[in-house]
Parts: C-alpha cells; structure tokens; sequence
C-alpha cells in the first residue's frame, strides 16, 4: 500500500464515521469537532513516521536531517495559519501597489469583511467603482453630498448626458459645478454593491474625476480612515 492509498483510506473513514455519529454529536466518545482534526493529523504523522523509516536507511545523520525538514514544514504551515490576517494584509498592499485604485477585499480577526482603499500619489484615494456594470475612477469624497458623475463617464456608461437637465449646484471638493439629478442603476466598491444609487452628472468640462459621495458612502456600515488607507465595511 503506497502512501497516498493510505492517507486516502484513512481520510475516507473518518469521513464515514463523521456522517454516521453527525447527530450525536460524538465519535468514540470524542467531540466530532475534535475527532475530525485528529483525523486529519493522522495521515500526516504517518507519512511523517514513513519519511523517518526510509531515512534510517542512511543512518542517523539521515533520519535526523529528514525530522529537521518535517519540522520545518510543520513549523511554516503552523506560523502561515497563525498570521493568516498579516500575509493577508501584506498581500493586499501589494496588490494596491501594483494595481493603484484596486479595493482589496480582507477579512479581519474578528471575521468581518472590508474594503481597503489605499492611498494614491497625491494623497487622495482613488478606486475603481463598478457603475451600471461599467469600471469607472472615482475620488471617494466625504465632503461630496452625492455620487457625482463627470459628463464623459455618464457619456461612456450610456446615461446621454447631453438631454439631462443642470439644475442643481453641488459643492465638492473641487468646488462648485452645475448638476444634473439620475438615478444609478447599481454602483459597486468590490463586494459592496448598492442600487438605486441618487446620484449627479456634472456639466461638461466642470468635473475631471467622478465622485464617490455620501449617497453611496452614508450606507455603509462604517468608514474608517487610516494613515495610508481607508477601510469600508458594508
């Protein structure tokens, strides 16, 4: 019997006495919770325990070179489950760096999802935001009482800004500019998608980068901004 048969047979046979002994919540008198994890370090001692054997084929310098290289294993994949959030985060921030106004989706200790928006160049922060199922660039602004479309990003997502009447005045944080009310049919940071967004489209040549405003940013569950980046939790 090679070693992977045996890790499959085990593997196989504990799942079927988890099934069997799923109501009783108990197997061999062991939580199943923890009978399951113990199933799943068996397969692991015994190819452990089989690497040890073939190496006493070499001698002790073998043997004990093989237990440094399991120890190793078992040390990295224990520190890897250990730090799961940090490389997390590390791996967010290089995907921000490579890609500038990506939202990088995490999960948190405490099991709760969020949306990271680093902190672009200028010191502003950028995203690319989902509108009508169209990728647009939008400057997240709390001082912004709505979302606020550029006249060509509502050209490019199809709402004809040219019939649209430009009777309201907003203040953003480039100042003031004319407006035109719409309604959005969906806009979307990552996973945190809203419909029916109230929303505005500048006058042409009035507004060069769309707006991420409170009308989209009042329904989240929080925001919270940080030196580098800005989190948001639906």
């Amino acid at each position: 019997m090679n070693g992977l048969t045996f890790v499959l047979l085990v593997l196989g046979a504990g799942l079927a006495l988890l099934v069997f002994n799923h109501d009783s919540g108990q197997t061999f008198g062991i939580a199943n919770e923890d009978f399951g994890q113990m199933i799943y370090l068996l397969p692991i001692a015994g190819l452990l325990s089989v690497g040890i054997l073939a190496g006493n084929r070499g001698g002790l310098t073998q043997v004990l070179r093989y237990i440094a290289v399991w120890l190793v294993i078992i040390l990295s994949l224990v520190a890897a489950y250990i730090y799961r959030y940090d490389l997390q985060q590390v791996g967010a921030r290089l995907s921000a760096g490579l890609i500038p106004g990506s939202a990088v989706e995490v999960t948190t200790a405490q099991g709760v999802t969020e949306v990271i928006i680093h902190r672009g160049i200028r010191g502003h922060f950028h995203t690319s935001a989902s509108v009508n199922g169209q990728a647009v660039s939008m400057l997240v602004d709390t001082g912004a009482s709505a979302v606020v479309l550029s006249f060509e990003d509502a050209e490019r997502i199809g709402l004809e800004p040219q019939r649209l009447a430009y009777t309201v005045t907003v203040s953003t944080a480039n100042g003031r500019a004319t407006a035109a009310p719409v309604r959005l049919d969906e806009v979307a940071i990552g996973p945190i998608l809203r419909r029916d967004v109230r929303a505005m489209v500048a006058e042409e040549g009035r507004l060069d980068q769309s707006l991420l405003g409170m009308t989209f940013l009042s329904t989240l569950g929080s925001i919270q901004m940080q030196t580098d980046e800005l989190r948001l939790r639906d």
